[in-house]
């Protein structure tokens, strides 16, 4: 009997102990994209082939909609219940890992050595966040309208320079064959300002913020650069090349309509493009304004909550998401720039030949991420507000110097942001 308590006792002791020590993990993570059905299907699909891949951990996905996704992190922070996995826009990250957000990604960086460089979220010297997909800008063109007007077409080795992109613009105006001679997307506000236009001030060699120390805006979004560049910004409004208020349909399918001549957009518009019957379309490089053609480079990136307390879980998902198989699957699904050549190479647009092939090379060419501070994101909306002000008809040089009193003053208050 002694014997048969002691094998009943180990058995269940065993029972008991096994279940702890094979017991997968839940794994909480928060993602922007609700509502994008194709987008959500891939990103369940991750997580679906995660979970069965092993059985430390499960990650349990919450989606939310792109325009509350960030006012929910802040709240959840705040109230310490931040998620184990986050995705973060790229230019937004510097200001959550200042904050506590997150923490720095517990994967070494060589592991992306071939990633985009826009794909990778480095801040203070570290790594804290890698992206599945980047984006682009491209001036969006006609082969048969550059005929028309007599105009040679820009390589990236041979970029248009300030000159050739005014009489571009100039030309198309004057051949009375369209509304206006370039579409900007007037009619989007926010992030994309300074995502698409900031890089024509960084090529006229101003910036948004001193980069150096990142401490002030004074002199690089009001210096001399800076005013040429705000003075050339309102000539495409007084001489009216681009329209100041746009309606949302013509954003959408104006360019298609032939309603303008050349339009700034970036790759998520091409596909739409090409259904739309726009079959000479040519996705041209960003011109030279005098120190280099500049695009927009980041996008959305997964990173690792500083409250994780399962951050080699996070980083397990975060290192099985970032395969080459995925991130083709998110760009044949919803058009954006794989972070990889060999990504690329498994797509059908972005391949070597593919209709989108030039993006990927504009994105690691031309891509500039925008500035790596904190304080970016008050900065981004001060920079908006004079970029507005100027195309409405306000004086260049009082535009900007209010942008800079508005930016220094918010660094100051928040003593540097630690740079």
């Amino acid at each position: 009997m002694k014997q048969v308590k002691k094998l009943g006792g180990a058995l269940a002791f065993f029972l008991a102990t096994s279940g702890t020590a094979f017991a997968t993990t839940d794994l909480s993570m928060w993602y922007h994209g609700a509502g994008n059905e194709t987008e959500k299907a891939i990103i369940d699909t991750i997580v679906s082939d995660f979970n069965s891949s092993q059985s430390d951990w499960a990650v349990k996905i919450e989606s939310f909609p792109q325009e509350s996704y960030n006012d929910s992190v802040t709240a959840a922070a705040l109230a310490g219940n931040l998620p184990d996995i986050l995705d973060v826009d790229g230019p937004v990250m510097p200001n959550w890992a200042w904050s506590g957000y997150l923490q720095p990604l517990p994967i070494d960086e060589s592991e992306f050595a071939d990633f985009l460089p826009g794909t990778k979220g480095i801040y203070d010297g570290k790594l804290y966040s890698i992206g599945l997909w980047d984006a682009a800008i491209a001036l969006y063109a006609r082969q048969s309208t550059m005929d028309e007007l007599g105009l040679r077409v820009p390589t990236l080795e041979k970029p248009w320079s300030t000159d050739e992109f005014n009489a571009a613009l100039k030309a198309a105006k004057d051949s009375g064959k369209f509304d206006y001679a370039l579409d900007l997307g007037m009619a989007w506000k926010g992030e994309w300002y300074p995502y698409a236009f900031s890089p024509f001030i960084q090529s006229f060699g101003g910036d948004i913020v001193d980069r150096s120390t990142y401490k002030t805006a004074e002199g690089v979004l009001n210096g001399d650069a800076a005013v040429a560049f705000g003075e050339w910004w309102q000539s495409l409004f007084t001489n009216e090349y681009v329209q100041a208020t746009q309606d949302g349909a013509d954003r959408d399918s104006g360019f298609i309509e032939g309603k303008y001549a050349f339009a700034w957009n970036g790759n998520w518009a091409a596909t739409a493009t090409l259904d739309g019957g726009v079959d000479d379309v040519l996705f041209l490089p960003a011109p030279d304004l005098g120190n280099g053609p500049k695009i927009g480079a980041a996008s959305w990136q997964f990173g690792v909550s500083a409250s994780s307390k399962n951050p080699d879980g996070a980083a397990a998902f975060i290192k099985h998401a970032t395969q080459d198989k995925y991130l083709a699957a998110f760009s044949d699904g919803i058009g954006l720039i794989p972070s990889t050549p060999a990504a690329a190479a498994m797509t059908e647009k972005y391949k070597e030949g593919g209709v989108l092939s030039g993006f990927f090379a504009l994105s690691n060419e031309q891509g500039m991420v925008r500035p790596v501070s904190p304080g970016y994101v008050v900065a981004a909306k001060s920079f908006e507000k004079a970029l507005a002000d100027i195309a409405n008809g306000a004086d260049v040089s009082e535009a900007l110097d209010a942008a800079v009193d508005e930016i220094d003053t918010d660094i100051e208050n928040n003593k540097g942001y630690g740079h």
